[in-house]
């Protein structure tokens, strides 16, 4: 392969390189994940899966590199993973010649075939927002009890999801939410976005009855008068993006049509909606927590697809078949 192994002791420059992404960049706690994974999965292929020899990175060759590629290929993974895992090595090796003075960078010459981006996939706003008025509805009839876990659960779980939709907060943010961030007085959220980017969020009075409900409940059930984190188990121990998901897919399973159902297709949800129906493109930015405008663009092309699929099923002259 062209590359040389050896056994030794030397500091491990993945390690370093997460380090400084987390707390130099401010890199979201997600992303870091995904660089360690990417970074690992790549080190473990190289070194043949032999945890005990390490790898100069200077080493490495394009030849390597396209030999990862092509065993990636091998293993059937979509053109957006490959490119995304190659992004991975790709910051890798800017880091390398930043602080380590690398001067060759094997990624440099390795060409990725652009991936098509996907439409972002959100859910019918009548069938959702069917489910909405229904969690809304249970929020406002459950009365406060104490030791009722399970009310206390499906209270969490009916908010969760209507916070999703209403705010567009991503579910790593539903998660790390503060309680003492939470205001519904203003109604509005502080939340800490990607990069470590604080935004504020407003929202309406539905959700504040329904937050200050939970609240309630929280209190009696976890017999804490707050807690750090806004969302927490029965026990008060925060929630994880598992439990997040879990609650969309059953608050949405056998209500709505749309073939994906998670906490992000909610997201994706918030934005097409409310472009639907007149907001701003930059609101929509700010909002959502985009760093560039680039990113909420393509919400426009799903509301003209909407657009676009109602003059084709509508318009008279859209409906004329040509004879022959």
């Amino acid at each position: 392969m062209g590359l040389q192994l050896f056994v030794t002791c030397r500091f491990n420059m993945i390690t370093s390189f997460l380090t400084y992404a987390r707390c130099e960049l401010n890199l979201s706690a997600h992303t870091v994940l995904a660089y360690s994974k990417d970074l690992n999965e790549w080190q473990e292929h190289l070194t043949g899966g032999n945890n005990d020899i390490e790898f100069k990175p200077e080493d490495v060759t394009s030849n390597d590199i396209r030999s990862w590629i092509a065993h990636l290929s091998d293993k059937k993974l979509s053109p957006v993973t490959i490119k995304r895992k190659m992004s991975s090595i790709r910051a890798f090796y800017r880091y390398m010649a930043r602080r380590n003075g690398l001067t060759t960078d094997p990624t440099h010459s390795i060409k990725i075939i652009r991936a098509p981006h996907p439409l972002p996939r959100f859910i019918d706003s009548a069938q959702l927002n069917t489910v909405i008025d229904q969690a809304v509805e249970d929020s406002n009839n459950t009365p406060p009890s104490r030791d009722d876990t399970d009310s206390f659960n499906r209270l969490r779980d009916d908010l969760i999801v209507t916070m999703l939709y209403t705010t567009g907060l991503r579910a790593a943010e539903i998660v790390g939410l503060m309680d003492a961030d939470v205001d519904t007085r203003r109604c509005e959220l502080k939340v800490l976005g990607k990069r470590n980017k604080e935004r504020i969020v407003p929202f309406g009075n539905e959700l504040a009855t329904m937050i200050e409900h939970y609240r309630t409940q929280r209190r009696m059930t976890t017999a804490c008068s707050t807690t750090d984190t806004f969302f927490v188990r029965a026990d008060g121990q925060p929630i994880y993006y598992k439990l997040v998901n879990r609650a969309v897919h059953t608050a949405l399973d056998g209500q709505v049509t749309a073939p994906k159902r998670s906490p992000h297709v909610l997201r994706h949800s918030f934005a097409s909606d409310l472009l639907n129906n007149g907001a701003n493109l930059n609101a929509v930015q700010k909002l959502l927590g985009h760093a560039s405008l680039a990113s909420t663009q393509i919400y426009t092309h799903v509301s003209y697809r909407d657009l676009q699929n109602n003059y084709q099923h509508a318009h008279p002259r859209a409906l004329k078949k040509n004879k022959p």
